[in-house]
């Protein structure tokens, strides 16, 4: 005989009716009366689950094509009422003790992010009987379970046919969750309608719902707390989402999920196969090719000490070859899209690596928010989505036009700079100009040297140049912001670059265009600053 559970009357509405029916059977085996409405309703009937309509209950029919069916003091009461203390009202009112709410909402989010939905069905998409009553649940979890998400409906049942009913702990975190739930629901609802007749498309208020995933073994030094949060809604292929599939020897720490985030960006910049390698957020190499494994090679060996304990993602699937290269350095992690069985067989033998595959894999260009902390508020603007296209649409502004192979490693240059920090400098070429001999890919490019971080820019030009050392001779330059002075591109010339990219702007513009035409180099301006702080 099945057990019989210490709860008497449950209460299910749900708009994602995952695994609702197998919950609801149980219960109804366990001795359980079940409650429900519409959809969620006909769901169990059709499934031959003993239900009783919300309506019959309470005696009033549903109003308003639906608007109005659990606003009601026999649904409220029951749920709110204590254990010893409210009987005498509950009788008055001819109520039952409801010990189980399973609600989750209409899908006002989903709706949102359908660009052809209209005022009024988002307006219809939101929900007034489901928060309430989760959070008269979660206010009364004293007495009350509440159940706002499919994903809890296993272990909730495994609980109750070990002991029968819900630990105080168990309908504790449950109601957190509720009301982190409505939390998230009422902030979505809140920023669209405060961003309606916003002129700059901000919200007047700005809630944001973030879901602990896991705590960090520290900040960002030893001394430092730390924990990561989920946005509640982060889309698929973001960091936040990737899989994690290495030995499971060590979490990320803090530093690396900046890192592996920088990189993530970084690599996304490009179309064929590429590879980026980052330390203290900042690319220290950057390749493309035909192959994933010769772009990620290129990459390592732009600066191979850099390299050693650092960050790398790839815009492919890794491969057997690329792993096999992957394995010779010590890495702290490595993003793709997906791995392998075979390559990940080969790194899964390095204990403390980590490996993480986005699965979905999002385009430069998409849309989002970007936020920084700052003392007592929040910097917020929406994600340098720009970029692809700038070189190309730039204005040559020399006497001497760029090559069309120019021109593509200025591209290809300028995609990599924008991850840079400010002031950001990249030398770049092709990778059949570079170190490496006849395996490298001729079809791809290469950074040679990157200066970054800097207070001056010509201290960035230096640094560069000093990392590309000969392979300077022949490259060419992209900065993240214009040259104030000529100095920085007159170091540039003189450690051999043939061509620049540069936002352009500066009040000694003029001065230098003087200098790239005394060199005979070529410089395009493109309008557009890519400054990373």
């Amino acid at each position: 005989m099945a057990p019989k559970f210490k709860l008497r009357t449950a209460l299910i509405s749900v708009s994602d009716k995952t695994g609702v029916v197998d919950l609801a059977r149980a219960l109804a085996d366990g001795g359980v009366r079940l409650l429900s409405t519409g959809g969620t309703l006909k769901a169990l009937a059709d499934a031959g689950v003993p239900v009783t309509s919300v309506e019959s209950y309470t005696g009033s029919p549903e109003v308003m094509d639906g608007r109005v069916k659990t606003l009601h003091p026999k649904v409220h009461g029951g749920i709110l009422a204590r254990e010893g203390t409210d009987e005498g009202d509950l009788a008055r009112i001819d109520a039952s003790f409801i010990d189980l709410v399973v609600v989750n909402l209409y899908p006002f989010e989903a709706t949102l992010a359908r660009p052809d939905a209209s005022f009024e069905q988002l307006i219809e998409h939101i929900d007034i009987g489901g928060p309430s009553m989760l959070r008269s649940a979660a206010k009364n979890h004293a007495r009350v379970a509440v159940l706002s998400d499919p994903g809890d409906y296993s272990a909730t049942l495994t609980e109750l046919r070990e002991r029968g009913e819900l630990s105080h702990a168990a309908r504790q975190r449950l109601a957190a969750k509720a009301f982190a739930h409505t939390a998230a629901y009422d902030a979505a609802i809140s920023g669209w309608l405060s961003r309606e007749g916003e002129e700059d498309g901000y919200p007047r208020s700005l809630t944001l719902p973030f879901v602990k995933a896991y705590g960090l073994r520290y900040g960002e030094n030893p001394h430092q707390t730390g924990a990561f949060y989920r946005d509640a809604r982060a889309e698929p292929g973001s960091l936040a989402l990737a899989e994690s599939l290495g030995s499971g020897a060590k979490e990320l720490s803090f530093n690396n999920l900046v890192d592996v985030d920088a990189a993530l960006e970084a690599v996304r910049e490009f179309t064929v196969p590429a590879a980026v390698v980052i330390k203290h957020a900042c690319p220290s190499g950057a390749a493309t090719a035909s192959e994933l494994c010769q772009a990620y090679r290129a990459a390592r060996d732009a600066d191979p000490m850099s390299a050693f304990g650092g960050i790398v993602a790839l815009n492919r699937p890794v491969d057997s070859a690329t792993a096999e290269l992957l394995a010779e350095t010590f890495l702290e992690c490595i993003i793709a899209p997906s791995f392998e069985p075979s390559a990940l067989e080969r790194l899964r033998q390095k204990s403390a690596l980590r490996l993480l595959a986005t699965g979905a894999w999002l385009p430069p260009d998409h849309r989002a928010l970007t936020y920084k902390r700052v003392s007592g508020g929040l910097a917020v603007m929406d994600r340098d989505a720009s970029g692809t296209g700038e070189v190309t649409a730039g204005r040559v502004v020399t006497q001497r036009a760029p090559t069309d192979a120019e021109r593509a490693a200025l591209e290809f240059a300028w995609s990599t700079c924008k991850h840079v920090k400010s002031n950001a400098i990249v030398l770049a070429r092709p990778m059949s100009g570079a170190a490496g001999g006849a395996e490298v890919d001729s079809s791809g490019y290469v950074t040679v040297g990157v200066g970054g971080g800097q207070t001056a820019r010509v201290t960035a030009v230096q640094i560069a140049c000093e990392k590309a050392g000969e392979q300077a001779r022949g490259a060419v330059l992209a900065s993240d912001a214009f040259f104030p002075f000529p100095d920085g591109l007159e170091a540039a010339i003189a450690a051999g670059i043939t061509a620049a990219v540069q936002p352009g702007g500066s009040k000694k513009d003029d001065e230098v265009i003087a200098a790239a035409d005394r060199a005979g180099i070529a410089m395009i301006f493109t309008g557009a600053r890519h400054f990373r702080h």
